[in-house]
């Protein structure tokens, strides 16, 4: 059986939309997938603005920009799909605005209905809500994909906004958020007037506080066991003030915090093994070096394909999977009270 699918997502580092066109085959209870095609779309200054203040709008400004969302994300996939086989649904991830999970709240901003509206395609979203109604930390989502799809890794790491990784310890698979990544590395690279650090030159031009990196090692969700996840409110809250409070240069603050990144990886990947990496953190060179240099992994970074679209490949899966009423969240890794079905379905 196959199944032709779009994944969209919309990462908390502000890069664009992703969207990829992808087909899945099931046989034999083992899946197989191909990207058939991929692009992403930069968010243009209007729009960063608005998603990097959504969280200070009102209530009613803030259900206009959900759907001023939807309807933005439904056109870009309108013109992506000029001249394509058209797909059997849409899988969108949304945008996060809000994660405070331990409050019952978790918003992703693009309302799935103006989507399906737009598009006339069957589309899936919301896909975090449930998850957190029913006790769990509503992320990470991404580890049902992992299991499936990538099962000769042993780890599977995506370094975005945040850093979080997925395995499987005996035969329950779990995960977690390990650490602030590109949300963080962006605001230093905004603060020299560039979008982001380019192959971590800033980071390699700094030196390391010894005294910095302490604190941020130290800091109390490093001590908690797993089921746990991050949002931009927890890096604002505790990993900003202590950067701003150290009264050292930018550069060596950046080099500081990609010490940091590559200390909390290794942590999590005490036990050695292959360890797929991808997300947009794959292509910082001075990262990619920090990792090879802290972590007793191999290092393995696949096609570019891969690493830029995995993430909108998997949820594309996680919509293939609610369509077909199967288990697409599983309950060891984001600490809900059972494995369920995630995402509201608009059907066509």
């Amino acid at each position: 059986m196959s199944i032709l699918a779009i994944g969209v997502m919309s990462g908390t580092s502000l890069d664009g939309v992703d969207i990829a066109l992808c087909r899945f085959t099931e046989s034999e209870d083992d899946w197989a997938y191909e990207i058939i095609d991929a692009q992403t779309v930069s968010y243009s200054n209007r729009w960063i603005e608005k998603l990097r203040n959504a969280h200070h709008l009102t209530a009613f400004e803030f259900l206009l920009l959900h759907n001023e969302y939807g309807i933005y994300v439904g056109k870009l996939i309108q013109e992506f799909l000029q001249g394509k086989e058209i797909p059997q649904l849409i899988a969108s991830h949304g945008h996060t605005i809000f994660h405070q999970p331990d409050k019952k709240l978790t918003f992703q901003l693009g309302n799935g209905a103006s989507i399906a509206a737009i598009t006339g395609i069957t589309t899936v979203s919301d896909f975090r809500n449930f998850d957190v109604s029913l006790g769990g930390q509503g992320a990470p989502l991404v580890p049902v994909g992992d299991k499936l799809l990538f099962k000769e890794f042993d780890y599977c790491l995506n370094i975005g906004g945040f850093a979080n990784i997925s395995f499987e310890e005996g035969k329950t698979r779990l995960a977690f958020d390990i650490c602030p990544a590109n949300i963080v590395l962006n605001e230093f690279a905004h603060k020299n007037g560039k979008p982001f650090d380019e192959d971590g030159q800033l980071g390699a031009s700094g030196t390391v506080n010894n005294e910095l990196l302490k604190k941020l090692d130290n800091l109390d969700y490093y001590l908690r066991v797993p089921p746990k996840s991050l949002g931009r409110e927890w890096s604002d809250n505790h990993i900003i003030p202590l950067l701003s409070d150290s009264g050292i240069s930018i550069e060596d603050q950046a080099a500081t915090f990609y010490e940091h990144i590559a200390d909390q990886i290794s942590r999590a990947t005490y036990s050695g093994g292959k360890i797929l990496v991808t997300g947009g953190g794959a292509k910082n060179k001075y990262l990619i070096r920090k990792l090879k240099s802290n972590t007793l992994c191999q290092i393995i970074l696949p096609c570019q394909e891969l690493i830029d679209y995995k993430e909108a490949l998997i949820f594309a899966f996680l919509g293939v999977r609610a369509v077909k009423r199967e288990v697409n969240v599983l309950s060891s890794v984001t600490g809900a009270c059972r494995d369920h079905i995630g995402g509201i379905i608009y059907c066509v």
